[in-house]
């Protein structure tokens, strides 16, 4: 039973010490929390419109083709991480599927670009 208990310590150490920087952090964020936000931090800054207005206001939809944006280069990056890795193994075929991958989001880009989703006002 003593043997049990030596190779189980180390994970109950690391489990408390997870829970006490967990509550530290979380009492951090209650004591350092700023109390009275300025105007700024609160405007509307990520989609155009106000935070806490009505549900069902119409609003730009340039908001979507920024995501869409993101979306594009987010799936570019992840994917192209692992077949750069691979590359020696993935062969003639993953070269070519990857071309296929990179020529389709090419043209979301462009379509974006066309509609006007990297000129911002």
């Amino acid at each position: 039973m003593d043997a049990l208990l030596r190779e189980y310590l180390p994970v109950l150490i690391f489990f408390g010490l997870a829970i006490i920087i967990g509550l530290v952090l979380l009492l951090a964020a209650v004591v350092v929390a700023v109390r009275n936000p300025d105007p700024e931090k609160i405007s509307a800054y990520e989609c155009g419109f106000n935070a806490f207005d009505d549900a069902r206001m119409k609003f730009d939809v340039r908001f979507y083709l920024v995501s869409i944006l993101f979306i594009i280069f987010d799936l570019e990056i992840s994917f192209l991480f692992p077949w750069a890795v691979a590359f020696k193994d993935v062969g003639l075929l993953g070269f070519w599927s990857m071309l296929v991958f990179l020529s389709v989001l090419t043209i979301g880009f462009a379509y974006e670009w066309k509609k006007g989703a990297l000129e911002w006002e």
